[in-house]
């Protein structure tokens, strides 16, 4: 049944990757009507996270903000599509970035953890690669149906990007730092982890809950660089991408210090321009069990 989906899935895929820039932005508009008007997907925890973090707007900003989050996604998912197709001249053009010589004057020191939030376009931060002389990692969630699982692979291939899973990270990186290797480790770090498995909790977006540290501790262990990776949207199809260094020495940092800056940076970002965000997450869920 895998095999049969991907085989029925692929051309469209294909088609769709392909259309030129006014048809493939016509067919996400006719994508956010059904998701948004039609399917409702997800109506209610993307409600729920946007008035439960922004209790000060008006149901009017908040409904704008809800709107164009759908808008966006759709755009955001039917660009993942897009890169199947897109050559490297073509990636730069639509994923600018701007100060590419704060990661070049870190690798040539340190390997790199950029860290990120479900912001923007992430899929797109794997042709960063094309930018950099370090191998360049991206720690994903693999996919259940293997012959998607290896399209996503092939995709970022091409951008010289190497997949690895959160499981295999923590090896993949001691291995590197042992064997001398420079590289730059991507990192969506804004998820939630489990309640009972979390080490720090702390308020994000004025809600408290457990966050992930996993960057940190790698940096603070390995003497490892952290930069926090900011994105924008310019127009429709097209990025900018900002560097922001947290720390150039991961070692020399207090606890929770790298964390707390990445959410802090992450929490300015959202506020520039909420409807970035990927509001769909149930990022919020574990707030009632927040340790006294």
């Amino acid at each position: 049944m895998q095999l049969l989906a991907f085989i029925l899935t692929y051309p469209l895929l294909w088609v769709i990757s392909i259309l030129p820039h006014r048809l493939f932005y016509g067919f996400s508009d006719f994508m956010f009507f059904l998701v948004y008007r039609v399917v409702g997907y997800r109506k209610k925890v993307v409600r729920g996270n946007l008035e439960l973090v922004f209790p000060d707007k008006s149901k009017e900003e908040l409904k704008a903000i809800e709107k164009d989050f759908y808008h966006h996604m759709c755009d955001m998912f039917l660009e993942m599509v897009k890169g199947m197709n897109l050559s490297k001249e073509a990636f730069k053009r639509k994923y600018n970035v701007t100060n590419i010589e704060v990661l070049h004057e870190i690798e040539k020191e340190k390997s790199i953890l950029l860290v990120c939030a479900h912001y923007a376009n992430w899929e797109w931060n794997v042709s960063l690669s094309n930018y950099t002389a370090s191998k360049g990692y991206a720690v994903y969630q693999k996919i259940s149906n293997p012959y998607f699982d290896k399209l996503v692979k092939k995709i970022r291939a091409k951008h010289h990007t190497s997949l690895i899973t959160q499981k295999e990270t923590v090896k993949t990186v001691i291995q590197n730092h042992q064997d001398k290797v420079r590289a730059i480790y991507g990192m969506v770090s804004d998820q939630s982890p489990q309640a009972q498995r979390a080490h720090y909790w702390k308020e994000f977006m004025g809600v408290k809950v457990p966050v992930f540290n996993g960057a940190e501790t790698l940096a603070r262990k390995l003497d490892l660089a952290v930069v926090f990776l900011k994105v924008s949207k310019v127009k429709r199809g097209y990025y900018n991408a900002e560097f922001i260094p947290i720390t150039t020495a991961g070692s020399n940092t207090a606890k929770n210090e790298i964390t707390d800056k990445f959410l802090t940076l992450t929490e300015q970002q959202i506020k520039e321009r909420p409807e970035l965000y990927f509001w769909t997450h149930r990022r919020w869920k574990h707030r009632d069990k927040a340790p006294k």
